[in-house]
């Protein structure tokens, strides 16, 4: 047997180049079922990240429906919502109704029609003007949250369920938009109609919480097309309800996390606050955080079963019989699932993943059980012996405490580590920081694991899918947990023998760019880093320098800003920029509303006042978290330049990057 050429790591020749990795890493979401068709939104980064809907008709035709420039998006809450609704007509093919970026404008749009899509809301030039998200169709009317900006700051903003009629007569009156709830609560969920319309169902909180830490599920009367008689049935402060849908018998299903985890249960609307009934009381999450409106980890079918994503980590799909409580998962290889499910008949539709496959659309036949794939197929875009396969790990953190991983070790089919040589690795922390990254596979990963890279993805205590006992590890200590998760996962891997102490690097986006540069600040570990529209100062956000979803979110993250003023400047890398001990990458998208860049900016300017090697990369028309294909690509290449410029390789085709002083 010849054995396999060695090289120096990080000089292995790759097929898996910047442009291919940007390529797959888009996922399809907002799945829907229209009759017997199946609807999705599908990101175009080449297409100037503009998102498109896609059609799948009942004989497997897959096309994309609308071309540019029509962008299909919310941008409710800055990180959006379900953006469509549609549903099949008699005659003349299906009805839809969507969100189009540019305007955010609400457009009711017949597909076999020969007719442009035509608007239903007006534009508003007040501030960020009026927002729409999770539609859903009641009559003649289209129901959803509006966002409404009162003035031109941030949080000059109301948001209301409002009702827009389907004739037009809205689309340039904003009168015409009747108001279906009060501005009794800052945020709202999208209205779900009764079976028989009598009643409707959503959900509410307001600041500081955010809807994973406590939310209420109301219910109210529609008596003449307005609600009346409103009620909070579930939910409050200390619990959070993710989902609520109603179930056939008129009773209904909601996912709340009153035991430490989001378990279903049936809930009495005629009934008092607290007598939910849990159907399937586990260890495990059924639900996840809101971040975006619209989002479906469970969704009813007839005969009064529950299609459901359930899990620890990650989450499999199964059909649970709430009247005895039993749960049978569908076979497959699918180790991850987007909250995007939905069904229609017999068949419940979803979007999936696993370490050897892209995320895709699959169908489960409840009948037969069968699972297959339908819809934007993965194809192998290189030969899969390129692309490394993470493991699932659990390693010990600070005082003992669980930190979950996910291990992406160097992998091509022709090199090998020297001997004597350990790779270098790149230690990612997602973020949100109330997020999770999947066990699925990544091409993004695959482009420095194929050169002999390792890469680690750490969820942090703070992440969700683990119970909430362990994403409030993180409630006053950002900064601190989050920190010292990414580090342990890294020092273990050097304990190992599996990483190279001297070549680690740290990088994230976001949160995760907090606690990439907080880590360049608090530890010596690592050699560089790389921070993506990182959040990098707490009092600016305080302080209104942020979106309004997220404006008081610093509260449980590091505490009430008058009450611990210390913490607000110990935790900031921005303030702390004098402290940073290795060279970095900072990536920034000029138009971002969530993290402004004028703090990137001077972070940049601390690093060159200090004369502190650093690269800083600004992208005109990208907000927060990038979507055209060659800011992807600019920003990937700029990333394994930094390894290769630190690390001392030579990457092919890849110039090192310029580090200014």
């Amino acid at each position: 047997m010849v054995p396999t050429p060695t090289a120096p790591c990080g000089t292995w020749p790759s097929p898996v180049d910047a442009a291919l990795a940007v390529s797959r890493s888009a996922r399809p979401g907002f799945l829907g079922t229209v009759g017997d068709e199946v609807w999705w939104v599908a990101p175009r980064p080449e297409e100037g990240g503009r998102q498109t809907l896609v059609r799948l008709r009942p004989d497997g035709e897959e096309a994309a429906a609308l071309p540019a420039p029509w962008n299909v998006r919310s941008r409710v809450h800055e990180y959006g919502g379900r953006p469509w609704t549609g549903v099949p007509r008699a005659s003349g093919g299906p009805l839809l109704v969507f969100v189009n970026g540019a305007d955010q404008r609400l457009y009711a749009w017949e597909p076999d029609a020969a007719g442009k899509p035509r608007p239903l809301t007006p534009v508003s030039d007040v501030g960020g003007g009026l927002r729409w998200a999770d539609p859903v169709l009641a009559g003649g009317e289209v129901w959803c949250v509006l966002e409404e900006f009162t003035g031109p700051g941030a949080l000059d903003v109301r948001r209301v369920i409002a009702a827009v009629p389907l004739d037009g007569s809205a689309a340039s009156d904003r009168g015409a938009v009747r108001e279906l709830t009060d501005d009794g609560h800052r945020f709202v969920g999208g209205p779900r109609p009764s079976p028989d319309g009598t009643r409707v169902a959503w959900l509410a909180w307001d600041h500081p919480r955010m809807p994973w830490d406590g939310t209420e599920l109301c219910v109210a009367r529609v008596e003449r097309g307005r609600f009346t008689g409103v009620r909070t049935v579930l939910g409050g402060p200390e619990e959070s309800v993710a989902q609520v849908e109603w179930a056939e018998d008129g009773t209904l299903l909601a996912a709340a996390d009153r035991t430490g985890w989001w378990n279903l249960y049936r809930v009495d609307p005629d009934a008092g606050a607290g007598t939910a009934v849990n159907l399937c009381e586990r260890p495990e999450e059924f639900a996840g955080p809101l971040w975006q409106l619209g989002s479906r980890w469970f969704v009813p079918l007839a005969g009064g079963t529950v299609a459901v994503l359930h899990g620890v980590g990650g989450k499999a799909l199964g059909v649970l019989d709430p009247r005895t409580g039993s749960l049978a998962d569908a076979a497959g290889p699918w180790t991850e699932w987007l909250p995007a499910l939905d069904a229609h008949g017999s068949r419940v539709v979803g979007v999936a993943a696993s370490p050897a496959t892209g995320f895709e659309i699959v169908e489960l036949d409840i009948r037969t059980g069968r699972a297959r794939v339908i819809g934007a197929r993965h194809e192998d875009a290189v030969d899969p012996a390129y692309c490394s396969r993470p493991v699932a790990r659990t390693f010990a953190g600070k005082d003992g405490r669980e930190v979950h991983a996910h291990v992406h070790p160097p992998r091509h089919p022709e090199r090998a580590v020297p001997e004597g040589e350990l790779p270098p690795f790149v230690v990612r922390a997602h973020g949100g920081p109330t997020g999770r990254t999947p066990l699925a596979l990544d091409l993004e990963a695959a482009y420095f694991t194929s050169r002999g890279i390792g890469v680690v993805d750490v969820n942090y205590g703070g992440s969700t899918g683990y119970g909430r006992a362990y994403r409030e590890r993180l409630r006053g200590r950002w900064g601190v947990v989050d920190v010292e998760d990414c580090a342990a996962v890294a020092e273990a891997l050097v304990a190992e023998g599996v990483a190279d102490p001297a070549r680690l690097a740290v990088r994230g986006g976001s949160a995760g760019g907090w606690t990439a540069a907080l880590s360049l600040v608090t530890t010596d570990l690592y050699a560089c880093g790389t921070l993506l529209y990182p959040a990098l100062d707490p009092t600016d956000w305080a302080g209104g320098g942020t979106h309004d979803f997220e404006s008081r979110y610093t509260e449980s993250l590091i505490g009430p800003p008058g009450e611990v003023p210390e913490r607000y400047r110990e935790r900031s890398p921005l303030r702390r920029a004098g402290e940073i001990k290795a060279p970095f990458l900072l990536l920034q998208g000029l138009e971002d509303p969530v993290c402004p860049a004028e703090q990137s900016e001077r972070l940049a300017r601390a690093a060159a006042q200090r004369g502190l090697p650093h690269a800083y990369v600004a992208f005109e028309g990208e907000g927060h978290g990038f979507r055209r294909a060659e800011s992807l690509v600019r920003a990937l290449v700029a990333e394994l330049g930094l390894y290769a410029r630190v690390f001392g390789f030579t990457a092919e085709g890849v110039p090192e990057l310029d580090l200014a002083p």
